[in-house]
């Protein structure tokens, strides 16, 4: 059986590419945020309110996974700055990132489907 060696350096550049995507998807979430009130502000109708709102709730929760998520990263890399960035590391931090992999890989599946979502909702009404 052959054992994969895991550095504190391979965590660090995973995170920041993490932190990175999470900036992105906040900054996508505001444009997003942008054309709704757009919609909001010349709706046509209750049918895209009922849409608007869902869509705008969604948004919140959105921004609020990644912000914790981001903070998660942050926490994470402070605690990785300090260590020898060419020691293997060992098995707590390799268990603690797999569970915030398993969770940003996670949001970033939620996030693509409410991406989706709300691009046919645009679609529809702009």
């Amino acid at each position: 059986m052959q054992t994969e060696a895991v550095y504190s350096s391979d965590l660090a550049f995973n995170l920041e590419i993490w932190k990175r995507e999470l900036k992105f998807h906040r900054s996508e979430l505001e444009m997003f945020q942008q054309k709704l009130e757009e919609i909001a502000r010349r709706k046509d109708g209750k049918q895209s309110s009922y849409e608007l709102e869902k869509f705008q709730n969604r948004l919140i929760i959105e921004k609020v996974a990644a912000s914790k998520l981001l903070h998660r990263c942050r926490a994470k890399l402070g605690n990785l700055h300090s260590a020898d960035h060419y020691k293997n590391v060992d098995g707590e931090l390799q268990y603690e990132k797999r569970s915030l992999y398993d969770d940003l890989k996670h949001y970033i599946k939620l996030h693509y489907e409410f991406k989706e979502g709300i691009m046919d909702f645009f679609l529809k009404w702009l």
